[in-house]
Protein backbone atom coordinates (compact mmCIF):
# COMPACT_ATOMS: atom_id res chain seq x y z
CA UNK A 1 0.00 0.00 0.00
CA UNK A 2 2.38 2.42 0.99
CA UNK A 3 4.14 2.68 -2.89
CA UNK A 4 0.96 3.92 -4.84
CA UNK A 5 0.32 6.13 -1.60
CA UNK A 6 3.94 7.26 -2.19
CA UNK A 7 3.20 7.77 -6.23
CA UNK A 8 0.21 9.33 -5.69
CA UNK A 9 1.41 11.54 -2.89
CA UNK A 10 3.98 12.98 -5.60
CA UNK A 11 1.86 13.77 -8.06
CA UNK A 12 -0.08 15.97 -5.62
CA UNK A 13 2.65 16.95 -3.85
CA UNK A 14 4.69 19.08 -5.87
CA UNK A 15 1.04 21.06 -6.69
CA UNK A 16 0.49 21.41 -3.19
CA UNK A 17 4.04 22.88 -2.66
CA UNK A 18 3.26 25.12 -5.21
CA UNK A 19 0.06 26.00 -4.01
CA UNK A 20 1.03 26.95 -0.38
CA UNK A 21 4.80 29.05 -2.15
CA UNK A 22 2.10 30.97 -3.53
CA UNK A 23 -0.05 31.60 -0.60
CA UNK A 24 1.89 32.15 2.38
CA UNK A 25 5.14 33.49 0.72
CA UNK A 26 4.75 37.14 0.92
CA UNK A 27 2.09 37.47 3.46
CA UNK A 28 1.91 40.81 4.58
CA UNK A 29 2.22 41.99 8.78
CA UNK A 30 -0.23 40.61 11.51
CA UNK A 31 -2.96 42.21 10.93
CA UNK A 32 -4.35 42.04 14.50
CA UNK A 33 -7.57 39.54 13.90
CA UNK A 34 -7.47 35.57 13.67
CA UNK A 35 -8.30 34.55 9.83
CA UNK A 36 -11.83 32.66 9.90
CA UNK A 37 -12.22 28.97 9.89
CA UNK A 38 -10.43 27.35 6.86
CA UNK A 39 -12.38 26.33 4.26
CA UNK A 40 -14.77 29.29 3.74
CA UNK A 41 -17.36 29.11 0.91
CA UNK A 42 -16.48 31.19 -2.37
CA UNK A 43 -12.92 29.80 -2.09
CA UNK A 44 -11.48 27.49 -4.74
CA UNK A 45 -11.09 23.87 -4.14
CA UNK A 46 -7.86 22.03 -5.14
CA UNK A 47 -8.04 18.60 -6.53
CA UNK A 48 -7.77 15.62 -4.42
CA UNK A 49 -5.71 12.37 -5.52
CA UNK A 50 -7.00 9.33 -4.74
CA UNK A 51 -5.64 5.74 -5.83
CA UNK A 52 -4.16 4.32 -8.89
CA UNK A 53 -4.47 5.28 -11.27
CA UNK A 54 -3.95 8.68 -10.51
CA UNK A 55 -7.58 10.82 -10.58
CA UNK A 56 -8.51 14.30 -9.78
CA UNK A 57 -11.40 14.65 -7.57
CA UNK A 58 -13.91 17.41 -7.78
CA UNK A 59 -14.03 19.98 -5.38
CA UNK A 60 -16.09 19.80 -2.47
CA UNK A 61 -20.01 20.86 -3.12
CA UNK A 62 -20.33 24.66 -1.91
CA UNK A 63 -16.93 26.05 -2.61
CA UNK A 64 -14.09 25.98 0.09
CA UNK A 65 -10.53 25.09 -0.28
CA UNK A 66 -9.22 21.69 0.53
CA UNK A 67 -5.70 19.50 0.80
CA UNK A 68 -2.72 21.75 1.14
CA UNK A 69 -4.82 25.01 -0.28
CA UNK A 70 -6.82 25.17 3.02
CA UNK A 71 -3.94 24.98 5.38
CA UNK A 72 -2.38 27.80 3.26
CA UNK A 73 -5.46 30.04 4.26
CA UNK A 74 -4.58 29.66 8.17
CA UNK A 75 -1.32 31.65 7.54
CA UNK A 76 -3.13 34.94 6.19
CA UNK A 77 -1.93 38.39 8.11
CA UNK A 78 0.58 36.65 10.30
CA UNK A 79 4.74 38.06 10.04
CA UNK A 80 7.95 37.86 11.64
CA UNK A 81 8.40 35.39 14.47
CA UNK A 82 4.45 34.54 14.41
CA UNK A 83 4.62 33.00 11.15
CA UNK A 84 7.78 31.68 11.48
CA UNK A 85 6.31 29.47 14.87
CA UNK A 86 3.61 28.03 12.95
CA UNK A 87 5.94 26.68 9.82
CA UNK A 88 7.85 25.17 12.24
CA UNK A 89 4.56 23.85 13.96
CA UNK A 90 3.02 22.79 10.82
CA UNK A 91 6.19 20.96 9.91
CA UNK A 92 5.88 19.51 13.55
CA UNK A 93 2.59 17.97 13.05
CA UNK A 94 3.76 15.87 9.99
CA UNK A 95 6.74 14.36 12.05
CA UNK A 96 4.39 13.77 15.07
CA UNK A 97 1.47 12.04 12.17
CA UNK A 98 5.18 9.86 11.49
CA UNK A 99 5.17 9.16 15.29
CA UNK A 100 1.90 7.31 15.16
CA UNK A 101 2.29 5.72 12.31
CA UNK A 102 5.48 4.67 13.43
CA UNK A 103 3.80 3.31 16.32
CA UNK A 104 2.03 0.69 14.68
CA UNK A 105 5.72 -0.66 13.43
CA UNK A 106 5.61 1.00 9.97
CA UNK A 107 8.95 2.77 9.66
CA UNK A 108 9.05 3.10 5.67
CA UNK A 109 5.43 4.98 5.82
CA UNK A 110 6.65 7.24 8.93
CA UNK A 111 9.82 8.56 6.76
CA UNK A 112 7.47 9.33 3.84
CA UNK A 113 5.27 11.54 6.24
CA UNK A 114 8.33 13.38 7.31
CA UNK A 115 9.41 13.52 3.25
CA UNK A 116 5.86 15.21 2.63
CA UNK A 117 6.32 17.51 5.44
CA UNK A 118 9.70 18.60 4.06
CA UNK A 119 8.18 19.12 0.09
CA UNK A 120 4.57 20.50 1.85
CA UNK A 121 5.72 22.97 4.27
CA UNK A 122 9.37 23.27 4.48
CA UNK A 123 10.65 23.47 0.80
CA UNK A 124 8.49 25.96 -0.47
CA UNK A 125 9.78 28.37 1.90
CA UNK A 126 13.26 27.51 3.43
CA UNK A 127 14.82 30.63 4.83
CA UNK A 128 11.76 31.38 7.50
CA UNK A 129 11.85 28.63 10.21
CA UNK A 130 14.72 30.64 12.43
CA UNK A 131 17.50 28.66 13.08
CA UNK A 132 16.05 25.24 12.81
CA UNK A 133 18.78 22.38 11.44
CA UNK A 134 17.15 21.17 9.22
CA UNK A 135 19.29 17.87 8.73
CA UNK A 136 17.90 17.11 11.60
CA UNK A 137 14.44 16.20 9.64
CA UNK A 138 15.98 15.21 6.71
CA UNK A 139 17.38 12.42 8.64
CA UNK A 140 13.72 11.04 9.51
CA UNK A 141 12.90 11.37 6.02
CA UNK A 142 15.80 9.07 4.87
CA UNK A 143 14.99 6.61 7.53
CA UNK A 144 13.07 4.22 5.15
CA UNK A 145 15.19 1.06 6.05
CA UNK A 146 15.25 1.78 9.85
CA UNK A 147 13.29 -0.37 12.55
CA UNK A 148 11.00 1.02 14.80
CA UNK A 149 12.76 2.10 17.01
CA UNK A 150 15.65 3.82 15.30
CA UNK A 151 12.96 5.49 14.22
CA UNK A 152 11.30 6.53 16.99
CA UNK A 153 14.87 7.88 18.27
CA UNK A 154 15.33 9.90 14.86
CA UNK A 155 11.60 11.30 15.60
CA UNK A 156 12.08 12.54 18.81
CA UNK A 157 15.14 14.39 17.31
CA UNK A 158 12.92 16.22 15.02
CA UNK A 159 10.38 17.12 17.67
CA UNK A 160 12.79 18.44 20.24
CA UNK A 161 14.94 20.08 17.20
CA UNK A 162 11.26 21.95 16.33
CA UNK A 163 10.67 23.04 19.68
CA UNK A 164 14.44 24.35 19.98
CA UNK A 165 14.03 26.76 17.08
CA UNK A 166 10.02 27.67 18.62
CA UNK A 167 11.42 28.30 22.09
CA UNK A 168 13.84 30.99 20.77
CA UNK A 169 10.54 33.18 19.44
CA UNK A 170 8.81 35.87 21.15
CA UNK A 171 4.82 34.50 19.73
CA UNK A 172 1.45 34.22 21.45
CA UNK A 173 1.24 30.80 21.56
CA UNK A 174 -2.93 30.89 21.60
CA UNK A 175 -2.10 32.39 17.89
CA UNK A 176 -0.32 29.34 17.03
CA UNK A 177 -2.85 26.58 18.73
CA UNK A 178 -5.77 28.50 16.78
CA UNK A 179 -3.99 28.36 13.22
CA UNK A 180 -2.88 24.42 13.51
CA UNK A 181 -6.49 24.35 14.06
CA UNK A 182 -7.81 25.82 11.17
CA UNK A 183 -4.93 24.18 9.22
CA UNK A 184 -6.06 20.81 10.45
CA UNK A 185 -9.41 21.69 9.28
CA UNK A 186 -8.66 22.80 5.77
CA UNK A 187 -6.77 20.01 5.14
CA UNK A 188 -9.89 17.20 6.90
CA UNK A 189 -11.82 19.11 4.32
CA UNK A 190 -9.75 16.90 1.41
CA UNK A 191 -10.53 13.71 3.25
CA UNK A 192 -14.18 12.55 3.18
CA UNK A 193 -14.84 12.68 -0.94
CA UNK A 194 -18.00 11.49 -2.54
CA UNK A 195 -16.71 7.57 -3.78
CA UNK A 196 -13.69 7.51 -1.50
CA UNK A 197 -11.91 8.39 1.34
CA UNK A 198 -8.26 10.12 0.67
CA UNK A 199 -5.87 8.47 3.39
CA UNK A 200 -2.76 10.91 2.91
CA UNK A 201 -4.88 14.34 3.91
CA UNK A 202 -6.42 12.09 6.73
CA UNK A 203 -3.13 12.08 8.57
CA UNK A 204 -1.60 15.15 7.20
CA UNK A 205 -4.59 16.80 9.06
CA UNK A 206 -3.94 14.25 12.24
CA UNK A 207 -0.64 15.67 12.57
CA UNK A 208 -1.42 19.44 12.13
CA UNK A 209 -4.42 18.17 14.91
CA UNK A 210 -1.92 16.74 17.55
CA UNK A 211 0.89 19.57 16.55
CA UNK A 212 -1.92 21.94 18.28
CA UNK A 213 -2.58 20.02 21.08
CA UNK A 214 1.06 19.99 21.46
CA UNK A 215 1.58 23.29 21.28
CA UNK A 216 -0.92 24.43 24.15
CA UNK A 217 0.47 21.72 26.41
CA UNK A 218 3.82 23.17 25.68
CA UNK A 219 2.36 26.66 26.62
CA UNK A 220 -0.21 25.73 29.73
CA UNK A 221 1.80 27.72 32.26
CA UNK A 222 1.65 31.20 30.86
CA UNK A 223 -1.43 30.70 29.36
CA UNK A 224 -2.92 29.38 32.69
CA UNK A 225 -0.97 32.12 34.57
CA UNK A 226 -3.43 35.00 32.08
CA UNK A 227 -6.44 32.97 32.16
CA UNK A 228 -7.07 29.80 33.39
CA UNK A 229 -10.48 28.92 32.82
CA UNK A 230 -10.14 29.55 29.35
CA UNK A 231 -7.36 27.51 29.25
CA UNK A 232 -9.27 24.61 31.21
CA UNK A 233 -12.10 24.97 28.13
CA UNK A 234 -9.64 25.00 25.37
CA UNK A 235 -7.74 22.13 26.86
CA UNK A 236 -11.02 20.24 26.82
CA UNK A 237 -12.63 21.47 23.48
CA UNK A 238 -9.61 20.49 22.33
CA UNK A 239 -8.46 17.03 23.54
CA UNK A 240 -12.20 16.21 21.75
CA UNK A 241 -10.94 17.90 18.53
CA UNK A 242 -7.59 15.64 18.57
CA UNK A 243 -9.94 12.36 19.29
CA UNK A 244 -11.92 12.96 16.04
CA UNK A 245 -8.94 11.26 14.63
CA UNK A 246 -9.21 7.62 16.09
CA UNK A 247 -6.68 5.90 14.69
CA UNK A 248 -3.16 6.05 12.46
CA UNK A 249 -5.13 4.94 8.88
CA UNK A 250 -7.84 6.77 7.55
CA UNK A 251 -11.27 4.05 8.59
CA UNK A 252 -13.78 2.99 5.84
CA UNK A 253 -16.25 6.07 7.92
CA UNK A 254 -14.02 8.46 9.17
CA UNK A 255 -15.58 11.62 11.29
CA UNK A 256 -17.73 13.72 9.07
CA UNK A 257 -16.03 17.01 7.90
CA UNK A 258 -18.98 19.20 9.66
CA UNK A 259 -18.07 17.72 12.71
CA UNK A 260 -14.22 18.60 12.72
CA UNK A 261 -15.58 22.06 11.64
CA UNK A 262 -17.58 22.28 14.12
CA UNK A 263 -15.03 21.05 17.03
CA UNK A 264 -12.60 23.72 15.32
CA UNK A 265 -14.58 26.29 15.78
CA UNK A 266 -15.55 25.58 19.81
CA UNK A 267 -11.74 25.08 20.22
CA UNK A 268 -11.29 28.89 18.38
CA UNK A 269 -14.25 29.82 21.15
CA UNK A 270 -12.38 28.77 23.78
CA UNK A 271 -9.12 30.34 22.75
CA UNK A 272 -10.66 33.69 21.69
CA UNK A 273 -9.62 35.50 25.14
CA UNK A 274 -6.14 35.04 24.21
CA UNK A 275 -6.62 36.41 20.45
Amino acid sequence: MIVWKYKAWRAAGAAAALGLAAACGGEGGESGGEAGEAGEAGEAGEAVVSAPPVMAAPAPEGGGEAGEAGAASAYAGLSGDQLTALRLQHLRGFVMAAGVVNAGNMPGEASVLVQQGLLEVYDPTPDQFGSLNIAVIRAAAEGGSLNRAQMMQRLRACEDEIKRAGDELDVNSAVTVARMVDIATGLYQGVVQEDFVDPIEYQHSMGAARAAQAALIEHQTELRRENLRAFSEAQGALNRFVALWPQAAAPEQPTPYRDVLAQGSRVRLALSPYL
